[in-house]
């Protein structure tokens, strides 16, 4: 047998009855060899961690735009930390490690830069809409690898897709990263809320807090635990009680947080600067670079505009703006 296949069967014997077993994957879009040594759900990880568009997290925004210091979250460690609260619970709970892995790394590709205020102007700006879950699975099936994609498993894929609050995952694991989004992004964007004077531990809901604790390390593992001690046969749930605190602490950040204070006033000037980018690229041809110009040709200049302005980083679309407004920034790479 060979290493991969060793793999498989001791996942077969070790894990949950409703695990999603890598050599029970519905396959990828083209077919392919496997892999001698991994599976395929740990083989999809790697080329997610490999691609271009998990590099370019590290320079797209979690929710503060420009944020000056060097501890403040953005995607890339938004990404890092939703895959560590996943694997902890896939791991409790016996399921699949790789799959959920892999989920995880990639439910953000998509994302544009300046965080959610891009996806607003995006999904204003153009007729057919965008999401950022639906911009990730485009990415790994057809952005990357020179238009090739990564070809990954269906059931990463579907995760990807899925991982938001509106569809459901086709898999457990699928589910666990839904949930570990949400766990971490409402605990970070608290740190680095309080960390940056945009809200003090006395605004936060006392009740919550008093069930949570002070530490963001105390509030992960709340929840964590109330994850792993109230899912069951399959069904990845939290408690009644523990899902009200997070819609509490979500609502409150989207009150006083994410619609208010520096991060609105922030939005506001990244919102300009891609509405002005948008309409720059929708309206001169060969201005993009030349792939996406094929794409244009093929699916259509909105589609392509949304592909290229969603790739972009912060710095990126940032110099690119610069070099259409302002003399002497003329060449941008």
């Amino acid at each position: 047998m060979t290493i991969r296949e060793t793999v498989e069967q001791a996942q077969a014997q070790t894990l949950a009855p409703y695990a999603t077993l890598a050599q029970a994957s519905k396959g990828r879009l083209r077919e392919e060899a496997p892999c001698p040594i991994r599976t395929c759900f740990a083989r999809d990880r790697d080329r997610i961690i490999h691609c271009n568009a998990f590099r370019r997290l590290k320079h797209k925004t979690q929710v503060f735009i420009a944020a000056e210091g060097d501890h403040f979250r953005e995607r890339m460690t938004h990404t890092l930390e939703v895959t560590q609260i996943a694997r902890t619970i896939a791991r409790a709970l016996r399921v699949n490690e790789d799959l959920t892995e892999a989920i995880a790394l990639g439910h953000d590709l998509g994302h544009t830069p300046f965080g959610h205020t891009g996806e607003r102007v995006l999904n204003h700006l153009a007729s057919s809409g965008f999401a950022h879950n639906e911009q990730s699975l485009r990415v790994v099936d057809f952005l990357e690898n020179n238009g090739l994609g990564l070809n990954l498993s269906a059931e990463v894929r579907d995760g990807i897709l899925n991982h938001r609050t509106s569809r459901t995952p086709s898999t457990p694991e699928g589910h666990i990263v839904r949930l570990a989004d949400k766990i971490a992004y409402i605990n970070h964007d608290i740190q680095d809320a309080v960390r940056g004077g945009e809200l003090s531990m006395e605004q936060l809901p006392k009740d919550c807090i008093d069930r949570l604790g002070e530490r963001s390390s105390q509030r992960i593992n709340a929840m964590v635990v109330d994850v792993i001690e109230h899912s069951e046969q399959g069904q990845i749930r939290m408690s009644e009680e523990m899902a009200q605190i997070m819609q509490r602490l979500r609502a409150f950040l989207f009150e006083n947080l994410y619609f208010g204070g520096r991060a609105q006033r922030q939005s506001a000037k990244a919102s300009a600067l891609l509405e002005i980018l948008y309409h720059h690229y929708m309206d001169q041809k060969g201005t993009m670079p030349q792939s996406f110009e094929n794409i244009a040709e093929r699916e259509g200049r909105e589609r392509a505009v949304c592909d290229y302005i969603a790739g972009m980083s912060d710095v990126y679309a940032t110099r690119h703006f610069e070099a259409l407004l302002i003399p002497g920034y003329d060449n941008i790479k």
